[in-house]
């Protein structure tokens, strides 16, 4: 009797995976160990999305303390429904989503426009239609204030962009999203993004432009 219930014992033993070897894995392995039973996989996935997302509902919504309300409850919504999950689809364009969603919910509750932080830009506008450039990269210590002064100009500018602007905008030249991962985070179509971030990149360069002066 007690050899058998050592070999029950031993059957039933969990072993762990790990904690470098989970980190390695990929989002959709994460995934699969997660719904697997190891749950510090979920763990992982927290610990890489979270201050992403946390950076990219701030831009939109832009309150820090409520901004992390909502990347929490983004992450409450993804484990709730992590086994209907799609694995042939990128699990980041769907993290994106849900937390997309609830920022533009926000937005919606809000009687006031928000105000976006929109701390720079990237180095790089990587396709034909480039807007001003704002920023020396090369500058000395002694362009500081200049470069405090466009930063801000900055944030006023693509506060003052329409959301639905906004929204491609930062998730394009910030986030670096794939304009087909903009599409289905947004839900548009290919082309609509496209032509939202050709008016969002223009808008801008025309908002600031008087700035750089």
């Amino acid at each position: 009797m007690v050899q058998a219930t050592a070999r029950t014992q031993q059957a039933t033993k969990v072993i762990l995976v790990p904690r470098a070897e989970l980190q390695a894995l990929d989002d959709s392995s994460l995934v699969k160990a997660h719904l697997n039973g190891e749950t510090r996989a979920f763990d992982i996935i927290v610990e890489r999305y979270q201050v992403r997302l946390l950076n990219f509902v701030y831009r939109i919504v832009g309150d820090r303390e409520r901004s992390e309300d909502l990347v929490q409850e983004a992450f409450i919504r993804v484990h709730r429904h992590l086994a209907r999950f799609d694995r042939s689809k990128k699990f980041s364009t769907w993290i994106y989503t849900i937390a997309s969603n609830l920022a533009k919910n926000e937005l919606r509750n809000r009687a006031r426009s928000p105000l976006v932080l929109f701390t720079t830009l990237a180095p790089q506008w990587d396709d034909e239609e480039r807007p001003l450039e704002f920023e020396d990269t090369d500058a000395q210590p002694d362009e500081e204030f200049r470069q405090k002064h466009l930063r801000e100009a900055v944030q006023e500018s693509v506060a003052k962009l329409p959301a639905h602007h906004r929204d491609v905008f930062v998730l394009r030249e910030l986030e670096g999203r794939s304009y087909e991962e903009i599409a289905e985070i947004t839900h548009c179509n290919l082309g609509t993004v496209k032509s939202r971030l050709n008016r969002a990149r223009n808008a801008f360069a025309e908002i600031i432009e008087p700035s750089l002066r």
